[in-house]
C-alpha cells in the first residue's frame, strides 16, 4: 500500500532533510531509521528537500508499506512515539500506486518569518531577526517575483538541474503584531531560491531586483538566514 505522510519538523539541529550516507542526523535519515526498525524497508520519497536549519509545518513524503502495516492510525502513533520530539507525523493516508509526493505536487508553499527587534534566545531558532527590515518596501517589491522567470541568479551555485525557470503563483507579505510574514507559492523552487529572494528584498531596491530577475545584472546578496524559513504546505 502506498501512503502519503505529512510531517512537521524543527530543522535547527539537523543537517538538512535529505538522507546522507555518512550520518543519520538529517530529517529523513531519522525517519528512514525508524521505518527500518519497524521492518518497513521501502525508502521514503519526499516532496523536496530543505536545507540545514530550515523548518517544515507541512512537508510530505510517500512510502510503500508492507501488508502487515495496514492500521495507519496505529502506525502514526508508533512513529510519533519513536521519532525525536523535533519531528512530528501529522497524518497518514492511502494514495494510488502511481502517486508521487514530488512529481504529483501542483504547488509548494513556503513562509519566511522576520522580526525587526533584537533577537532573543527563545525565538532565535525559529525567526530571522533583521532590525533594519523595511516592511513597506518588502510588501511592495515582493510582487516583482510573481510570474514565470529564469531564476538562475537566485540559486545556490553548484546545483545540478535541467532548467532554472520557475513560475511563482503568489508572493505577498503581511504583518501580524510584530512579525513580518513573507509567503511564496510556486510550481517549484531552486536550491536556496527563497532565501536569496528574501535577501534581495532586504538589500535591493525595485530596480535592482528587476535587473537581477531579468538576468541583466547580478548583485552580491547574502541569502537570508535559514531559521526563518518554513516549508508550509504541498498542494496536490
Amino acid at each position: 500500500m502506498r501512503a502519503l505522510i505529512t510531517c512537521s519538523y524543527n530543522g535547527t539541529h539537523f543537517l538538512g532533510s535529505q538522507t546522507q550516507t555518512e550520518t543519520k542526523n538529517t530529517i529523513f535519515g531519522q525517519i528512514e531509521y525508524i521505518f527500518n526498525e519497524l521492518n518497513i524497508t521501502s525508502k521514503p520519497q519526499p516532496s523536496g528537500r530543505t536545507d540545514k536549519g530550515v523548518h517544515a509545518s507541512g512537508q510530505t513524503f510517500h512510502i510503500d508499506l508492507p501488508e502487515f502495516w495496514n492500521d495507519l492510525k496505529k502506525l502514526k502513533r508508533i512513529l510519533n512515539e519513536m521519532l525525536p520530539n523535533s519531528i512530528k507525523i501529522l497524518s497518514i493516508k492511502e494514495v494510488d500506486a502511481e502517486f508521487h509526493a514530488r512529481y504529483s505536487a501542483k504547488s509548494r508553499v513556503y513562509r519566511y518569518l522576520i522580526k525587526t527587534n533584537e533577537s532573543n534566545p527563545f525565538e532565535d531558532d525559529f525567526i530571522s531577526f533583521y532590525t533594519d527590515a523595511d516592511f513597506k518596501s518588502i510588501q511592495k517589491n515582493i510582487s516583482l517575483f510573481i510570474g514565470e522567470h529564469d531564476f538562475r541568479e537566485f540559486m545556490k551555485t553548484g546545483s545540478e538541474i535541467n532548467s532554472t525557470t520557475r513560475e511563482i503563483y503568489k508572493a505577498y507579505a503581511y504583518k501580524k503584531d510584530d512579525l513580518i510574514v513573507l509567503n511564496f507559492e510556486a510550481n517549484g523552487f531552486l536550491r536556496s531560491q527563497i532565501r536569496l529572494m528574501v535577501g534581495a528584498l532586504l538589500n535591493l531596491d525595485a530596480t535592482q531586483i528587476k535587473e537581477q530577475l531579468d538576468c541583466k545584472k547580478q548583485y552580491k546578496i547574502k541569502p537570508a538566514t535559514p531559521n526563518g524559513l518554513y516549508l508550509a504546505k504541498i498542494k496536490y
